[in-house]
């Protein structure tokens, strides 16, 4: 989700809930904020989690990953399905590598954490079979 639409969508709770029930109203609102905020840290935990458990920067296969990107895709999404933390390639711009037992390697180009293109390099041997 956009963060400027949730914290739009935070603030309009705020005040339909002042303006419906007054101070129980938001502090209805709060509550519901906040759990919405700890649901999304504890999702956030478990992607890193489970990424955390795996060798850095690699992938079971460098193709499917290819094949599942998107631009625009956030990294939290990009962990997620790598399964695994990237290795970071540089800084400016930044730009992370995921690759696979077969020697083919994804790199990824984030902008503010957002992916804005990638690249499939294959071994030489593996693009003539």
């Amino acid at each position: 989700m956009n963060p400027v639409l949730g914290w739009a969508m935070a603030a309009v709770a705020v005040v339909a809930g002042w303006y419906r029930y007054g101070w129980p109203g938001v502090a209805l609102a709060a509550s519901v904020i906040v759990f919405w905020l700890l649901i999304q840290f504890n999702r956030s935990l478990k992607v890193l989690r489970n990424a955390g458990s795996a060798p850095v920067g690699h992938i079971d296969s460098a193709v499917m990953l290819n094949a599942k990107l998107q631009a625009g895709m956030p990294m939290i999404k990009v962990v997620a399905l790598t399964k695994s933390l990237g290795r970071r390639v540089s800084e400016t711009p930044e730009r992370w590598a995921w690759a696979d037992a077969g020697g083919s390697e994804v790199v990824l180009s984030f902008d503010k954490g957002i992916c804005k293109s990638w690249v499939l390099n294959r071994p030489a041997d593996a693009a003539e079979a």
